[in-house]
């Protein structure tokens, strides 16, 4: 790459059905990467690549790809200054279930385009990858897209964003109509009226007076884009209070890729990506707002020995640092690690160290990605998003380094999984296919687990939903070829504790010869820092439990918490205080005080209160006016607590937290209820303790 301002590293993310995958197509169409539009609905689309995309008209995994766009053009003619732009482009899942896809994305992009549907606005899933995107700070600009819908309603699309996102929404066009009159927009940058011509597929557009009956509204809308422009930079406020018409247009963009870099404004911009309106204007308003590797601030990492901060520049000449941020099977090449490049240089063939595992690792060969197709290229460099071949041992998340330069990057956080499945391999020979399946779905999806059930030597696979394991169950039978029975789902529970216990465990064994000795005082409680995991403290003096048992005694109470004293269900959060106990001469060793620590805990685990906690969804549901009353019953019915109710056009949204475990099969028994009229979205909300009698119900099924 010989510029690295030219290069965009961009992701398209928004609500299910917002048309991410549609404006896509339209992307690698007008860009020439593609010749034919490929249709979600016709399951022809070339970013889902997927036999089960295909087929839901969902998209499942996030699927990456490089193209270039020429800007800035007049009418499709080249300006004398025009550059050609690289665009790395990654199309992201929009239902909940994969939010990992999302997460993981945003985590190495430089920026984002946020769809919005005209007609439903602001969506839950629109919030949280808004979240995620505050989260890894990426800039985005917005298209209100689907305009020629019935209902399509831009400027109440602009307020949703500014009210239920919190963001500072600046329109840089306006529509000319809506719905079925939807022709073309006013761009309030150069003060003119675009319509696109219908003949061509979009690709040309011609410029018309604006409309009379639209002058007001632009004035007005136009006002308000100078005034955002001129707050944010002082030199042109000065020329605002002049004349607010002196701003230039070039002036303005200028600011407005300021502001955009600097996430204090999100430019908004309208369309319809399936009537192939609009899009060209925004890959223009990618490569003029949004950064390029160079505008973001370099990237951050410590040494892994003395935890020192340590920067490193986009830049070719430093030394060569990496994120794997996806790993892929590819049945013709194997295993496929996505990473961007964030500083040096990466030759096809060479070596390179991941710090996770502190090997060395030789990349064969080097892709530049097209949805599920590799390009070889013979080197990535500081910017790129890439992928490559010949990995013995990688996971999502890992820094790669050249040697002797090391440096750890932050990785990603993912959530944790809130529902399981008992799975179990049809026949005897398809064990270790079952097991080879899993391991390489758990290496390329980070947030399904497996787990075996030691009472019942069930195989547990727990994912973020019922779609996300119907998906990975049915990958199991087709890529894998493995038949598999499932049980019923199950919830992922958990336990906590309530109150605090001081419990002494003394453990013996005497069976001629050497025996088993170890005694430990401690202290049981919640955590009060309301952090997970195990809060570990020390408090032995004088010696009386010598230092090389303590680190044993941690794992004891580590291991003990995958096991709660309940109902097995794990404990997600305690705190252990150490402060006494003896020890034998001969007896003692570490695996004595490890099986103290076990046992103590589930002696102690009984009497600190003990209590079940169950996962609690965030329930959406869009109905019509005259289902309100069965909806909210049906809510009611399954322990929902109401959250409030909106009217959107004339239908109603409502709005619930709800136990995951009332809910399985809740979307087909809604659309009993509302005759197929009503459409819910499930959120993964919090934890929270299950009522007493619920409770002993879950004991009980759990010791069947």
């Amino acid at each position: 790459m010989a510029d690295l301002k030219l290069l965009r590293n961009i992701g398209i993310m928004a609500h299910i059905d917002a048309g991410k995958t549609t404006t896509s197509e339209r992307i690698l169409y007008y860009t020439g990467k593609t010749h034919k539009i490929g249709e979600v609905h016709e399951g022809a689309a070339t970013m889902d690549w997927m036999e089960q995309e295909q087929e839901r008209g969902i998209t499942i995994t996030s699927a990456a790809t490089t193209t270039q766009w020429v800007y800035p053009t007049v009418q499709g003619e080249l300006e004398a200054n025009s550059q050609t732009y690289k665009i790395n482009l990654i199309d992201t899942p929009g239902h909940v279930d994969f939010t990992v896809e999302v997460e993981r994305s945003l985590r190495v992009l430089d920026g984002a385009v946020a769809l919005f549907c005209a007609v439903s606005g602001v969506e839950p899933q629109s919030e949280t990858v808004w979240r995620q995107a505050d989260k890894y700070k990426v800039p985005r600009i917005c298209f209100v897209n689907k305009m020629d819908r019935a209902g399509a309603d831009f400027f109440k699309s602009v307020t949703e964003i500014k009210t239920k996102l919190g963001a500072n929404p600046v329109p840089l066009q306006i529509p000319i109509g809506a719905e079925d009159t939807f022709k073309g927009v006013v761009d309030l940058i150069t003060n003119e009226a675009i319509v696109w011509n219908e003949k061509d597929e979009g690709k040309t557009y011609q410029v018309i007076p604006i409309p009379e009956d639209m002058l007001e509204d632009v004035a007005k809308w136009r006002l308000n884009l100078v005034e955002a422009v001129a707050s944010y930079d002082d030199n042109l406020m000065e020329k605002f209070f002049e004349d607010p018409n002196s701003i230039t247009p070039t002036e303005m963009r200028a600011a407005i890729r300021k502001a955009v870099i600097d996430m204090s404004m999100s430019p908004v911009m309208c369309g319809s990506a399936f009537k192939n309106k609009g899009v060209q204007a925004v890959l223009d308003a990618v490569c003029c707002f949004l950064p390029s590797p160079l505008d973001m601030p370099a990237i951050e990492g410590h040494h892994p020995d003395t935890d020192e901060i340590i920067i490193r520049k986009p830049d070719v000449k430093e030394p060569f640092s990496a994120l794997a941020f996806k790993i892929a099977t590819d049945p013709f090449v194997g295993r496929l690690c996505f990473f961007r490049v964030y500083s040096g240089v990466l030759e096809s063939g060479s070596y390179v160290t991941n710090m996770r595992t502190g090997k060395k690792e030789r990349i064969s060969r080097l892709m530049q990605m097209h949805s599920n197709k590799q390009n070889p290229i013979e080197r990535a460099e500081a910017g790129d998003i890439a992928a490559g071949i010949g990995f013995k041992d990688i996971k999502t998340g890992d820094t790669l380094v050249s040697e002797g330069n090391p440096i750890i990057l932050e990785s990603m956080s993912f959530p944790e999984p809130v529902i399981g499945y008992a799975i179990e391999p049809k026949t005897q020979a398809d064990v270790d296919k079952l097991g080879m399946a899993i391991a390489k779905l758990i290496e390329e999806d980070p947030t399904l687990r497996v787990e075996t059930n030691h009472e019942t030597g069930q195989t547990i696979l727990r994912g973020m939903g019922e779609l996300h394991l119907e998906i990975i169950i049915d990958r199991m039978r087709r890529e894998f070829k493995v038949e598999i029975n499932q049980g019923a789902p199950q919830v992922a529970y958990k336990e906590s504790l309530t109150k605090a216990i001081e419990h002494k465990e003394v453990y013996k064994k005497q069976s001629g010869g050497r025996g088993k000795f170890a005694d430990i005082v401690f202290e049981l409680s919640p955590r009060e820092d309301g952090k997970q995991g195990l809060e570990f403290i020390n408090d032995i003096v004088g010696g009386v439990i010598p230092r090389e048992f303590i680190p044993a005694i941690q794992k004891g109470f580590e291991e003990s918490m995958k096991n709660g004293p309940l109902a097995g269900f794990p404990v997600d959060s305690m705190k252990v205080r150490l402060f006494h106990g003896s020890y034998h001469d001969v007896d003692s060793d570490a695996l004595s005080f490890e099986l103290a620590a076990r046992t103590g805990f589930r002696e102690a685990g009984k009497k600190c209160g003990p209590r079940i906690m169950e996962p609690i969804m965030s329930v959406e549901v869009v109905s019509p006016d005259e289902y309100t009353g069965p909806v909210t019953g049906d809510l009611n019915r399954r322990r929902g607590l109401m959250k409030g109710m909106d009217t959107k056009g004339n239908a109603q949204v409502i709005k619930a937290d709800v136990p995951l475990s009332e809910l399985f099969g809740y979307i087909t028994d809604l659309r009993t209820i509302t005759s197929g009229r009503a459409s819910a979205s499930l959120t993964f909300s919090h934890y929270e303790f299950v009522p007493n009698n619920i409770s002993e119900k879950v004991i009980e099924a759990s010791k069947k």
